[in-house]
């Protein structure tokens, strides 16, 4: 309309950096980071930050240049969700479970020009830095992080020779930052904020490129779905790595609230500093959950108050959600991937739903629901056609999302990028059904529904009924090969300690529950490989099932 001024006064940007710029002003003395005996105020952590932003800068990285890390939930990578935007760089967390030649692989695809590594993690990164220098690849100056002050003890005697190794150390690092650095916003709320590479189970992981503006919404989003009030107590099981931890590094900050770090996730850890520190909120993938539902009895305590828990990836359970809710914790279900931003959806909760039995209720908890306020709109489409599928809780079709939290693009890799986002819609990948209701539920990943014999076996809804045998603490199912049926379900199974089951036991359990051709024909009883962020790595037991051949010629189902 006539008469309007696009000008500094009322356009800028979106950047997280403001998160933390008032915070450090509305709640400078309350605690921003505890980890141990070290703790930190939100003025401690704008100072820590802008002089780690004026140190990454001082070592020559540019606006634009990517600085990598490879760390645990520690302080000093809260730190760096900050400072290193506020040098004008590009944060790249990468995932602590890789090896030298992938951490060698990610360094050479975003050409970092520095490593910040973790003492635990040193050897890996030297490691990478000596399969590059093989290759005559550009090297990135490696920055050591070593255990805080008061936590020094836990440093396995690492110590550093600074005039002979070429390493610099952290802290080093930020006592020679300048207080007064201007701090390098982006130009435009469209440039990159962060690097988050995939998992890279199946292939090369690609590196997804997040925005100030995208990252800026979905911490917003994160706030609000987790219904996060002022001052909230977030204790830190979802690995900062991952989707640089949902976003919530940064949505934590936008509340004044207090990250609690941990460098390992266990029981007692789980349970000590939720009586600590009156943890109220909390996130995790189902094994989180697990790991809290059967931890010893001398280990669980009694909760100060209702903790609020968002868990992501496979379908909690319905008895783990049930014991969850008896311990005292509040469980949400999210879903989304790296290309969002981490949860894109929220199966948010109906007043109505309350009164309707436990496995109805558990039923509806595990809907990957409605997208999140940041995502424009989520769907379930025909991958061809690109028609919605009709919401009949039948009609398979491809979850697909569209709005300002979905990726910039992948690096260097245009083709992938344009794949994505092909009819204008960004496509998952993930199979599912929409309810009546508008509420999606995912059915599995495309590559990992099984067609046997012509039939489509969703491995998700086969998981589930395992989930529910008493004996069973661990699940998952792929396709094994067969020469008559194509291919059929073979189950991996890991049983609660001191519990006991044979494989025709759980076969006669899923067929109790399913029709009979769903029912697994294999199972296997071990330990399941694991990502980092507590996903179970199907590509492993994909190739375990395939190399045990084909089940049989020409026999009936079962």
């Amino acid at each position: 309309m006539e008469g309007t001024i696009r000008c500094s006064a009322n356009y800028v940007p979106l950047t997280l950096i403001s998160f933390l710029q008032r915070s450090a002003i509305v709640y400078g003395d309350r605690a921003s980071i505890v980890y141990g005996n070290v703790s930190y105020t939100w003025r401690q952590t704008l100072q820590r930050c802008t002089k780690l932003a004026s140190a990454i800068f001082q070592l020559g990285v540019s606006r634009g240049d990517v600085v990598a890390a490879l760390a645990p939930n520690i302080p000093a990578v809260y730190e760096l969700h900050f400072g290193v935007p506020m040098s004008g760089a590009i944060l790249s967390t990468l995932n602590t479970r890789h090896d030298s030649s992938m951490i060698s692989l990610l360094l050479k695809h975003s050409e970092a020009k520095i490593l910040f590594v973790d003492y635990q993690f040193l050897h890996i990164a030297k490691g990478a830095i000596d399969i590059m220098f093989k290759t005559n690849t550009n090297l990135p100056l490696l920055v050591l992080i070593l255990e805080c002050a008061d936590n020094a003890s836990h440093s396995h005697g690492i110590t550093l020779n600074k005039a002979s190794s070429g390493i610099l150390e952290y802290e080093d690092l930020i006592a020679k930052g300048d207080l007064q650095f201007e701090v390098r916003k982006p130009n435009d709320e469209w440039d990159p904020i962060s690097l988050n590479y995939t998992s890279g189970t199946t292939s090369n992981p690609k590196g997804v490129i997040y925005s100030h503006r995208g990252a800026y919404l979905n911490a917003l989003a994160a706030v609000l779905l987790n219904e996060m009030r002022s001052l909230p107590v977030c204790l830190w099981c979802v690995p900062m790595f991952h989707c640089n931890g949902w976003c919530l590094t940064w949505g934590v900050a936008a509340q004044g609230g207090t990250n609690v770090c941990q460098r390992s996730v266990t029981a007692k850890g789980i349970f000590d500093n939720i009586s600590r520190h009156k943890v109220t909120h909390m996130g995790g993938a189902p094994i989180v959950l697990n790991i809290i539902v059967n931890s010893p009895s001398h280990v669980k305590k009694p909760l100060p108050s209702k903790v609020a828990v968002m868990t992501g990836g496979a379908t909690p359970p319905p008895e783990i959600l049930f014991k969850m809710e008896e311990l005292g914790f509040s469980v949400t279900h999210s879903y989304g991937l790296t290309e969002t931003y981490g949860p894109g959806t929220i199966c948010v909760w109906k007043p109505e739903w309350d009164i309707l039995p436990q496995d109805a209720q558990a039923k509806i908890k595990s809907r990957q629901g409605v997208n999140h306020l940041c995502i424009d709109e989520l769907d379930i489409k025909d991958p061809v056609t690109m028609k919605s599928v009709p919401a009949d809780a039948k009609t398979i079709g491809e979850v697909m999302f569209r709005g300002n939290t979905v990726m910039n693009g992948y690096l260097k890799d245009l083709k992938a990028t344009e794949e994505a986002f092909e009819g204008g819609w960004f496509c998952s990948g993930d199979l599912g059904v929409k309810h009546p209701d508008g509420y999606i539920e995912l059915m599995d990943r495309s590559k990992d529904i099984i067609i046997s014999g012509g039939e489509n076996i969703s491995t998700m809804e086969l998981e589930a009924v395992i989930f529910s045998h008493p004996a069973v603490l661990d699940a998952a199912v792929v396709g094994r090969p067969d020469d008559y049926w194509g291919e059929t379900p073979c189950a991996f199974v890991k049983l609660k300690e001191g519990c006991s089951a044979t494989e025709q036991e759980i076969i006669q359990f899923c067929l109790n529950h399913l029709p009979r051709y769903m029912a697994p024909r294999t199972v296997v009883f071990e330990d399941l490989p694991k990502t980092s962020t507590g996903k179970t790595q199907k590509n492993v037991l994909k190739e375990k099932a395939k190399a045990m051949g084909s089940l049989s010629k020409n026999t009936s189902r079962l």
